[in-house]
């Protein structure tokens, strides 16, 4: 199986698009998900972000729109898991996250989960 070119992805990082994805997808995804892709979707946006990191972050919000994942989304539980690893895995290859970006991202995402579902993303170490 041949992967796709992540980076053809890019042009679905359009305010409107990308958040509209992650609108559809969200429940099912979970808060944890949903928050560092908004953490990734608003660090991408951000003049202080190296080209590099850039490049990377494309990749892996490629890989979540993506309707080609190594194990497919529509697995209930496990589907997503690789997405999710994925994008903890460049959190932490892109270092330091700004507390606005990640204030932002928590803003949007009560739009989409109630309080007890907010909890997951305290267990995050960003």
């Amino acid at each position: 199986m041949e992967l796709p070119d992540f980076m053809s992805y890019s042009n679905k990082f359009t305010n409107g698009e990308f958040l509209e994805k992650i609108a559809k997808i969200a429940k099912r995804a979970g808060a944890k998900l949903v928050y560092i892709a908004l953490v990734l979707y608003y660090t991408l946006q951000s003049d202080k972000v190296s080209i590099k990191d850039k490049a990377i972050i494309v990749g892996a919000l490629g890989y979540l729109v993506s309707p080609l994942d190594v194990i497919p989304d529509a697995i209930p539980i496990v589907g997503l898991g690789d997405d999710l690893a994925v994008l903890l895995y460049v959190i932490g290859k892109i270092g330091d996250v700004s507390e606005e970006i990640k204030e932002k991202a928590k803003s949007k995402l009560t739009k989409w989960f109630d309080e007890d579902e907010m909890e997951e993303i305290n267990e995050l170490k960003m």
